[in-house]
């Protein structure tokens, strides 16, 4: 096979599967990996691809940041049961990160009635749900994200290198077994990075329609966390390839 027939198959590849993996192709086009990796260097050059660890994506697929009124409603059933799910796993007098976005803002709701945590967030609408509530609620100074009502920056980055708590209920962009969890800027990884760091252990709440979808910037390996909790419309079969690797916790209740 020519470069130019190789490189355009390869291409049709991306485009017809997402993803494609530098060793699976070495081996169907009897090149090296070397070559694939070229091959793919060009193509995303041209724009055709996204380089990741041991392969590339299509630009199609990646997973971009969504302003928050877009979002707001999206998914919300899920979003409520996976957040009545989080809510069993929290202790009393436990000192607990909440991250930004949409499914943490529905567990900040479920715990309005309770008056025996403290919460930290770096996300103004969950701050702003608390507000008459009776717990001790912390906020990350920062930069405001507009449209979007996340604190980041330098002040949030100091802010949680210098905390420890016992939960962190991650929000989550995308997730991928070979990826793992990604998000949409370098700022917001780094961010949840820091939080996962002042936790004793971390919690993604991820609905299942960010399974097996990737965002521009690492986070971290789907192994680096506690486990998932997600909703009951996970497919059977991708449920199965992710319990290889983690918990999941299901909001139906079955606990796995």
């Amino acid at each position: 096979m020519l470069l130019l027939e190789r490189r355009n198959w390869i291409e049709a590849q991306i485009r017809a599967n997402g993803k494609v993996d530098i060793e699976k192709l070495a081996k169907e086009l009897n090149v090296s990996s070397m070559t694939i990796r070229r091959d793919l260097a060009e193509l995303e050059k041209t724009g055709k691809a996204i380089r990741t660890h041991g392969g590339a994506i299509s630009p199609d697929s990646l997973i971009r940041e969504v302003p928050y009124s877009s979002k707001e409603n999206r998914n919300m059933k899920q979003k409520k049961m996976i957040a009545k799910s989080a809510l069993s796993l929290i202790p009393k007098n436990a000192n607990i990160i909440l991250d930004s976005g949409t499914t943490t803002l529905e567990l900040a709701k479920l715990l309005k009635t309770r008056n025996d945590l403290t919460v930290i967030t770096n996300d103004i609408k969950i701050a702003v749900e608390l507000m008459n509530s009776e717990l001790n609620v912390m906020v990350a100074g920062g930069e405001l994200q507009n449209h979007v009502g996340a604190l980041s920056g330098w002040p949030t980055q100091e802010f949680f290198k210098n905390i420890h708590v016992d939960l962190f209920f991650m929000g989550v962009h995308a997730i991928d077994l070979e990826a793992g969890i990604t998000s949409p800027s370098f700022e917001k990884s780094l961010i949840k990075k820091l939080m996962m760091g002042a936790a004793a252990s971390t919690w993604a709440l991820i609905d299942s329609s960010k399974f097996n979808k990737i965002s521009f910037s690492a986070v971290c390996p789907v192994t680096s966390i506690e486990g998932i909790i997600t909703d009951d419309d996970l497919d059977a079969g991708v449920r199965a390839t992710y319990e290889e690797t983690t918990v999941i916790n299901f909001s139906g209740g079955e606990h796995n």
